[in-house]
């Protein structure tokens, strides 16, 4: 804003002091509100259901998985030693200082929900959101379902792929390594491959996957417009069957929280937008919330 319409916001001290500082520590109604205000005479936005008003429905299903014993015992402790380590490393350093140390924790946290053995390569711990995710596979398939799968792991598409071969399910894959990315697509448009494992990075934008109707995401992020994206290659123009967004999410984990921090990062967004709906953009966690994930 500062670019297009100069001191529309102040300065940036200014700004910090009476609009981001209080909306983002105190969720103030009324900053939000002076902000949305300003903003939105100099904001135009056509979302797709106002351009693309004959889309079909879409519908999101969470389904929530419980850890077992061994699998939420290595959860739980390494949690603990994650949480212990953040909380010196912020008070040694700083915030700003410790985000190498955060991102470690969360990554190691997100591996051990998605299966333990993307952290021990030879560990004995079972992984229940597979075990989950191959007992709804067949039966999508069953139905005639064509199903995208998301994981922001490529070594978990790489723990996925033996378990839909030993059931001969047919599937493709796109990954970031993946060259002729228009190969897998017409597989799966053409209905040679019935599945396709796609990494969200690499599937978040160019990608028309239209046969497809339904969307797994294996692993939940915290920012809620990478999501979207992904599930934008299926519910998007020239859709005509109905879509199903089923989101794995392990109970009682890191999981369950980013899906909280999701919510408030949609929460600002709609304020500003002045809509019920919105998408967060690339706004940073705050210690609040690493503190809160690791709580």
């Amino acid at each position: 804003m500062e670019l297009v319409t100069p001191g529309l916001l102040g300065s940036l001290d200014q700004f910090n002091r009476t609009v981001a500082k209080p909306i983002m520590r105190d969720n103030d109604a009324a900053a939000k509100r002076v902000l949305a205000r300003r903003l939105r005479p100099f904001m135009l936005r056509r979302t797709k259901d106002q351009v693309a008003s004959d889309l079909p429905a879409k519908t999101e299903i969470p389904e929530w998985i419980d850890l077992d014993g061994a699998q939420l015992a290595l959860y739980e402790s390494i949690r603990l030693l994650m949480q212990k380590k953040v909380r010196e490393e912020i008070a040694r350093v700083g915030l700003m200082r410790s985000h190498i140390v955060f991102l470690d924790a969360l990554l190691k946290l997100r591996q051990i929900c998605c299966d333990p053995r993307l952290l021990q390569n030879d560990g004995p711990v079972s992984s229940a959101k597979l075990a989950r995710l191959m007992e709804l596979l067949p039966e999508m398939l069953a139905e005639g379902r064509r199903v995208i799968l998301f994981s922001q792991f490529t070594s978990m598409l790489d723990l996925i792929k033996p378990a839909l071969g030993a059931r001969g399910i047919a599937f493709t894959e796109i990954r970031g390594s993946t060259k002729d990315r228009q190969a897998p697509v017409k597989a799966f448009q053409a209905d040679d491959a019935h599945v396709i494992l796609v990494s969200l990075k690499a599937g978040g934008t160019g990608l028309n996957l239209t046969a497809a109707d339904t969307v797994i995401l294996y692993d939940p992020w915290w920012n809620p417009a990478v999501e979207a994206q992904a599930i934008d290659r299926a519910h998007r123009i020239g859709q005509t069957k109905p879509v199903f967004v089923h989101r794995l999410i392990a109970r009682g984990t890191i999981e369950e929280k980013i899906l909280a921090l999701q919510d408030k990062k949609r929460s600002l967004a709609a304020t500003l937008w002045g809509e019920e709906e919105g998408r967060a953009g690339s706004a940073k966690l705050t210690e609040a919330d690493i503190l809160f994930l690791l709580g």
